[in-house]
């Protein structure tokens, strides 16, 4: 008697895959990461909900809030009649000075690496130099002076022009760091294309560097945005003064502010900040992988 072979069950023993041993050093690498992370976070979240607490509830010293009060933010808008404005001015102040070092420092760093021009080094040696100095100190006076006899004080034009100056030789390092990761047969099979310097640049090295673009941007942002010490110094018109100034001045100037409403300036003021670089991590992660930050 012939059975057919397909009637013929046969049963094979069903392997299952073996699960991945978990590696001391990997759980360590996480708690560490973790352990990190909560230090960044666990500030930012009081400060949110001491924003949000009631008065009594605020010094009670709970972490969450026994009552949701939401009305500080509406008294930082009636005690600072100002405060639209000087968001605004934060916003023209740091949106105006990423523009302009973003542009010098991308065409300088290209200039540095891909142009053959004399005195390259004595230019880059005397960048390097300048991060020695501290240069908001020693040249404050000397800013406020210059400010002064041109008549940029309280004025938007004379906050810009200090922050690009002392930002722009950081800024030419990046962008250095960026396309010294470009090849030089790049450049050469370009020109051997036809295409002019202008051309190259535009067209062939701009999108290669957009990582880096990324990272110059966040920093250079960061850095005009939290800036105090140019904006205190060249302004005393509140009305013309940046967020982090009226930050400062609502421990004294301002009156005696409850914690909740300077926590509720406090959050006004990183918010932007945060948003940004929520939306542009990930190309600033590669950036730094790609070696911006390589001087």
């Amino acid at each position: 008697m012939e059975v057919s072979q397909s009637s013929v069950a046969v049963s094979r023993p069903i392997i299952m895959p073996r699960r991945p041993r978990l590696r001391w050093s990997t759980v360590l690498l996480h708690s560490i990461l973790i352990f990190f992370c909560l230090i960044v976070l666990i500030p930012l979240a009081w400060v949110f909900l001491l924003s949000v607490k009631s008065l009594p509830d605020a010094y009670t010293g709970t972490f969450w809030p026994q009552q949701f009060d939401f009305s500080h933010y509406g008294y930082v808008f009636n005690a600072v009649p100002t405060l639209i404005q000087n968001m605004s001015n934060s916003i023209v102040v740091t949106l105006s000075t990423v523009f302009l070092t973003s542009v010098c420092a991308v065409l300088a760093g290209y200039a540095l690496v891909h142009l053959r021009l004399r005195g390259r080094s004595i230019v880059l040696s005397l960048l390097v130099g300048s991060l020695f100095f501290p240069s908001r100190l020693i040249s404050l006076i000397a800013i406020f002076e210059i400010q002064n006899e041109i008549g940029l004080i309280n004025t938007l034009p004379g906050l810009i022009l200090p922050y690009v100056t002392l930002n722009l030789a950081t800024s030419i390092l990046i962008m250095r760091g960026m396309f010294e990761q470009i090849s030089f047969e790049i450049v050469d099979a370009a020109n051997i294309d036809g295409c002019s310097s202008w051309q190259t640049f535009w067209h062939v090295m701009l999108p290669l560097v957009k990582n880096g673009l990324v990272v110059l941007v966040m920093v250079n942002f960061v850095t005009a945005w939290g800036e105090y010490l140019l904006a205190y110094t060249l302004t005393n018109d509140q009305g013309v003064r940046t967020m982090p100034v009226v930050l400062a001045s609502a421990f004294g100037g301002l009156g005696a502010w409850a914690w909740p409403r300077i926590a509720a300036v406090y959050i006004m003021v990183i918010t932007p900040g945060i948003i940004v670089f929520a939306f542009a991590q990930r190309w600033y992660m590669k950036g730094l992988l790609e070696g911006a930050l390589k001087f």
